[in-house]
């Protein structure tokens, strides 16, 4: 195993990341217009389909802890790149809905044992007082991953399988660096840190409360995520080709949800994920109402990218920020809610397009979430309010979020080793 910098853990993290969530996940939604065609698929079919991959990542996420601790975190890495080979090159290879949704459902496998096979590597190779900013380098490589689809798409509109055998491909690449570069070991915990506290019932209903806003927002989005680039095509009559542009723009947008994600921390979280569910349900709105317009489609997509990383940012930070020490569950309960959220809201969209077509299936869904955005005030605020003179200014972001995951015995944060090795 070739050691790692924390820059370049951060790097390879989101390589990786690119591959399992933008390109085994996300990118396909691209090529549901040509498959649909060439497979003969109706919308239905698409949208039972598109809740494959979601339910699929559910399952690897409830597993993925205990792998990452019986099987280590570069086995754990190795055979999440193993079932995103697998998936991808059956879908390419697809001949009908049956094998295109078995390939997309080991693509789902794929994208939940990854990030938590990542967690337990950047436990032992990555200095914690980084953890936070590592985490959201990694946590772009979703956006990463989108774009770079975009080329294939627009140069192979019309070859899916060969775009899709590429992508495997890449996933093989990706089997032999997870090899290379993760290490065998999975958590490692400092000897001085303070045993996990029992969850309270407090910390419980907050957790409730953010997965149900996590959830609805996985059902909105699963809209976009799936037959966006459908609608375009059928309802705008523009060619297959154009919908790379519209995945170029989510992907370009979506690396700036990071920055608005830490900022979120700083001011009022309801009131930012208000604010980012309203951008995230116009989006849908504007793409339904102009998708024969390739510019606006196109900032619908900006909208979209930008709300969505935003929004899933913040779930990351308020679910760290709820349950300190916990770091495998905390954070991936409201991931876990968001892809159950798509996977019920994927076959549900694909169901209103049949009866009622694109236009009034997005808007239904968009109105869904501006009605759960008013609701916003009821977001969990996971930061309990201290005296004034006792707040510290730069206690804020998905850093600190992460300094807090370990506290010693008084209940402080505990310091990081290069900390205490500078403040003897």
């Amino acid at each position: 195993m070739k050691s790692l910098s924390n820059t370049g853990f951060a790097l390879f993290g989101a390589v990786l990341i690119a591959i399992s969530y933008g390109l085994a996940r996300f990118a396909f939604g691209l090529f549901v217009p040509p498959i649909r065609a060439e497979l003969g698929l109706t919308p239905e079919v698409i949208g039972i389909i598109g809740a494959l991959p979601l339910i699929s990542f559910l399952l690897a996420t409830l597993v993925a802890p205990l792998s990452a601790d019986r099987l280590g975190a570069r086995n754990t890495a190795v055979l999440s790149c193993g079932f995103g080979v697998v998936g991808l090159a059956l879908i390419s290879q697809a001949s009908d809905a049956l094998s295109l949704g078995v390939g997309v459902f080991a693509c789902g496998i794929c994208t939940g044992l990854m990030m938590p096979a990542l967690t337990a590597a950047m436990q032992a190779m990555v200095s914690r007082a980084v953890h936070g900013r590592v985490s959201s380098v990694m946590n772009a490589g979703t956006s990463i991953g989108v774009v770079v689809a975009v080329p294939v798409v627009l140069f192979l509109s019309g070859a899916w399988r060969y775009a899709y055998l590429s992508f495997a491909i890449l996933a093989g690449i990706g089997v032999i660096a997870a090899w290379y570069f993760i290490p065998s070991v999975s958590r490692v915990i400092p000897a001085n840190a303070a045993s996990t506290t029992p969850i309270s019932g407090l910390q419980w209903w907050r957790l409730f409360r953010l997965s149900l806003f996590a959830f609805v927002m996985g059902f909105v989005s699963s809209a976009y995520w799936i037959f966006a680039p459908d609608l375009m095509v059928t309802l705008g009559g523009l060619p297959p080709s154009a919908t790379g542009w519209l995945w170029l723009a989510v992907g370009i947008a979506g690396i700036g949800g990071a920055v608005v994600a830490d900022l979120a921390d700083r001011n009022n979280p309801p009131i930012t994920h208000s604010l980012m569910l309203v951008m995230l349900s116009a989006s849908l709105a504007l793409l339904a109402a102009s998708p024969d317009q390739l510019v606006l489609a196109a900032f619908s997509a900006l909208v979209f990218g930008l709300a969505y990383m935003s929004l899933t940012g913040l779930y990351l930070m308020t679910g760290i920020r709820l349950l300190p020490g916990r770091l495998s569950m905390g954070p991936v309960l409201p991931f876990m809610a968001v892809s159950l959220g798509q996977a019920t809201g994927s076959p549900v969209v694909g169901m209103l397009v049949s009866k009622f077509g694109y236009a009034n299936a997005f808007s239904t869904f968009s109105a869904i979430g501006i009605l759960v955005a008013m609701l916003s005030p009821l977001y969990p605020r996971y930061i309990d309010h201290e005296p004034e003179e006792e707040q510290v200014d730069d206690q804020t972001g998905l850093q600190a979020a992460y300094d807090y995951q370990l506290l010693d015995e008084d209940g402080e944060p505990l310091a990081p080793v290069a900390d205490e090795a500078e403040n003897p």
